[in-house]
């Protein structure tokens, strides 16, 4: 099936299972009361015991009514036979094959829509992380309004543990929040007057007041929300594995059917052949290998949200990846400390990490961190700010101090360009302290150590054929990783935006894979083919993905990779197999050696020879991943 989401999705899952549950009550009647407890007797010319049977057909009309305008449409799919085998039924009185049909039909439907289903989750789940109202302070009194009346300058409260409503600025009070919901990271970030305030961060333990920066729908979570609302209505259209198969398979039974009819003169037969032809194969055996690869999957640590994406993964060719956090481990250490002369490492290093214990950068753990291993007291920081490509800023000690970018300093301070040490590769940031030029801190966010074996084995292994970095950071810092997990192709400085739109490019050219963890991946996740979310990913990220790695592990991703050629393999074996027996047997039907519900009797067992080799897929084979063992193709970069 198509994959997209259906207007009635919301309501779809629950019809046709009422459907299935109508059609298996109806059949277990039917046999009770034609061979338990005989009820003598018609109504209206027809059995009582088959009474049961046309209440299921009825309930089936739905199916029907969607597979008529599918084929308006001139979509073909593995379930026209199941429709046309209803109808024939019904027309023929043959209701007991009718409702099995129904039944295998309205079963497979349901667990199809419980899966398109999944888009809604991941918006649902960031607008429930939003407040409705918000909490205006003015002359004194503090008011509650509507999110949407908040206006820019606007005095907002956020009490412990709320959600901040819009972005803003904190003009009042001191407190942490917990921003991991963009960054991915568990990172708590102190707030004092001057500090910015995230729309969709949660405040910790004190009370904060802040001047709203922007109004409800033009802050960074609103803007997140509409890119991803975006990317849900321009989500990719994949043909499923039963359809394809199913492509092939429709036009051939129809024909059988239809010969056997005209030569023989009888329509039972036409009927015997669609109902022995019903893609039970494809209809049970594939889902049976899917779930069954679920499983594997979910032992091995990797939750799978859409079904698709284990058809889908082994025809993908271009792998996409995030940086920080999926091929890097997420955790820049300070590296090196190059202080100006006159000033000390030890006492830029307070200073600094004094005024980053407010910042969101990443970088500011590790300045943090170095200070609390030296063991060095950090002094509480005022008039706190850091706005977007000025650094930050605040005072420490009385001193103003200012952590910036290379770039940014020799616009501020172009006679200090000679003191600054050469560029080197990887991250870094410059200090000035009153204006003077400080000190350079060098970065290294390691990158794993597999990651060169693993990128490197995606091409001889797995297929493929381009391999791309896509990151937030700066070009040197996305490089220089690039240059050592050998990855040639490069996109730096890439909003949540951008990376949606390279993402939606590149999969209009070739099937992809991306793997993100932060929340600002979530709309590129959901524009790929497969979009995996590494790690302990945000519930957003984690909804808008198809597949979720629990542990930050390369290894578990390339386990994810076979487990969805394995899948594929198996489910195909299943298919073609169970497909071809029962073409033998639609030619036995053709030949008047079958009746109707014979030929139901001979699909159930062709169904339980197909679904005895789709289980296969659960069984977990001796070894899963292999890239470790696989040394990269070359020493340069892949392309």
């Amino acid at each position: 099936m198509e994959r997209r989401t259906p207007k009635y999705a919301a309501a779809l899952p629950g019809r046709d299972l009422a459907i299935a549950a109508i059609a298996a009550t109806a059949i277990a009647i039917h046999l009770i009361l034609r061979f338990v407890v005989p009820l003598p007797g018609t109504i209206h010319g027809v059995p009582a015991a088959e009474i049961p049977l046309l209440v299921a057909l009825a309930s089936g009309i739905p199916l029907i009514v969607d597979l008529a305008a599918g084929l308006v449409r001139l979509r073909f799919s593995s379930d026209l036979l199941a429709g046309i085998s209803i109808l024939t039924s019904v027309i023929l009185g043959e209701y007991l094959a009718g409702t099995i049909v129904v039944l295998m039909l309205s079963g497979g439907q349901a667990l199809e829509a419980f899966a398109v289903r999944r888009a809604s989750f991941a918006l649902d789940a960031l607008a429930g992380r939003m407040p409705a109202m918000a909490h205006r302070r003015r002359d004194g009194h503090v008011e509650d309004i509507p999110l949407a009346e908040v206006a820019v300058g606007d005095a907002l409260v956020v009490f412990p543990h709320e959600t901040c409503p819009v972005d803003g600025v904190v003009v009042e009070g001191r407190s942490t929040m917990d921003e991991s919901y963009l960054t991915g990271e568990p990172y708590l970030l102190p707030k004092a007057v001057g500090s910015p305030a995230l729309s969709g961060a949660v405040n910790g333990e004190g009370a904060l007041t802040i001047r709203a920066e922007k109004s409800a729908v033009d802050s960074r979570y609103a803007r997140i929300m509409q890119v991803m609302r975006e990317s849900e209505q321009h989500r990719p259209r994949l043909r499923r594995l039963g359809d394809r198969l199913g492509a092939v398979y429709t036009p051939l039974a129809i024909a059988i059917a239809i010969l056997a009819w005209r030569l023989s003169g009888d329509p039972s037969r036409f009927l015997g052949v669609l109902v022995i032809a019903t893609p039970c194969p494809l209809l049970i055996a594939i889902p049976v290998a899917i779930i069954g690869s679920i499983s594997l999957a979910a032992r091995r640590g990797i939750v799978i949200k859409d079904p698709a994406a284990l058809e889908q993964i082994d025809t993908c060719r271009v792998a996409i990846f995030d940086k920080t956090g999926t091929l890097t481990y997420g955790r820049p250490r300070l590296a090196e400390i190059l202080p100006a002369p006159g000033f000390a490492a030890d006492e830029v290093l307070a200073a600094v990490a004094g005024l980053e214990r407010y910042s969101r950068h990443p970088l500011a753990s590790a300045v943090v961190r170095e200070a609390d291993a030296r063991g060095l007291p950090l002094e509480e920081a005022d008039e706190v700010g850091e706005r977007p490509g000025e650094g930050l800023r605040g005072r420490v000690g009385g001193r103003v101090i200012l952590v910036t970018s290379r770039a940014k300093m020799a616009a501020l301070s172009p006679e200090a360009v000679d003191a600054l040490p050469p560029p080197a590769g990887g991250l870094e940031c410059v200090a000035l302290v009153d204006g003077r030029y400080a000190s350079t801190f060098r970065f290294r966010d390691e990158p794993r150590a597999d990651g060169r074996s693993f990128v490197g084995h995606l091409g001889p292994r797995h297929g493929f054929e381009r391999v791309l970095l896509v990151s937030g950071d700066r070009e040197s810092e996305v490089r220089y990783l690039a240059e050592k997990v050998g990855i040639r192709e490069v996109h730096a400085g890439q909003s949540p935006e951008q990376k949606l739109a390279l993402v939606r490019a590149e999969t209009l050219r070739a099937r992809t894979v991306f793997l993100g963890d932060g929340i600002n991946d979530a709309p590129a996740l959901t524009a790929a083919t497969v979009g995996i979310a590494f790690g302990q990913a945000t519930d957003v990220t984690a909804e808008a993905a198809d597949a979720v790695i629990m542990e930050s592990s390369l290894e578990s991703v390339d386990e994810l990779l076979h487990i969805g050629r394995r899948m594929r393999s198996v489910a195909l074996l299943s298919a073609a197999g169970g497909m071809a027996l029962s073409v033998v047997g639609m030619l036995a039907a053709a030949a008047g050696l079958l009746t109707p519900v014979a030929g139901a009797i001979a699909q159930e067992l062709i169904d339980v020879l197909a679904v005895l080799n789709a289980l296969r897929a659960a069984v977990p084979p001796r070894r899963l991943s292999d890239f470790a063992a696989t040394p990269p193709r070359r020493d340069g970069p892949v392309a």
